[in-house]
């Protein structure tokens, strides 16, 4: 993404980003972006959101914040050290995985007896942790491509919580969806 096109929606050149043609407004940064749609797009139905000012709206975004300064850094860079590092850091890699499993630890005790992360519904706080799921667990975008992580982590076994939970999600229709779009550009 590190061109010039794409360096004109976001200098830091990496994705996700967005223009929305209704505001003209360009973001880039995932958890901007969400609470940005959120404001947006879900203030009268609430289908993914939550009263402000309630204790769910609250918690909606302490596992937003959860999301973009533990999943997304710490799954980021263990991709990093095990795909694409030019070097062979062990130790990186070990204390990347160890963090994938003490975030996915995380998850697990918050989502016992629980469908959502917030509530009785799906939230964004809940849509946030999809994305890097995904590619740590899961056959990229239903490719034959194992997850990042398949081979090193037992998922369901080690998380059965948080195992259920993602794919719980990933059944949603508009999820399943997206990601069946997503697979086609792939």
């Amino acid at each position: 993404m590190k061109k010039p096109p794409f360096e004109a929606i976001n200098i830091n050149g990496r994705v996700p980003a967005i223009e929305d043609g209704n505001t003209g407004i360009t973001l880039w940064e995932s958890g901007a972006i969400l609470e940005y749609l959120v404001e947006t797009y879900d203030k009268e139905k609430r289908s993914i959101s939550f009263e402000p000012g309630t204790a769910d709206y609250f918690h909606a975004k302490q596992w937003l914040h959860f999301q973009m300064s533990g999943q997304g850094p710490y799954f980021g860079q263990a991709i990093w050290f095990h795909r694409y590092h030019s070097e062979d850091v062990q130790s990186a890699k070990d204390r990347y995985v160890k963090e994938i499993r003490r975030v996915s630890w995380v998850l697990d005790r918050a989502l016992e007896g629980r469908e959502f992360l917030v509530g009785d519904k799906c939230s964004y706080a809940d849509i946030a942790f999809i994305p890097w799921f995904n590619v740590a667990f899961y056959p990229w975008y239903n490719m034959k491509v194992p997850g990042a992580f398949a081979d090193q982590i037992d998922f369901a076994k080690e998380f059965p919580n948080t195992a259920a939970w993602m794919d719980r999600l990933r059944a949603r229709p508009v999820i399943a969806e997206t990601l069946k779009k997503r697979a086609a550009t792939l």
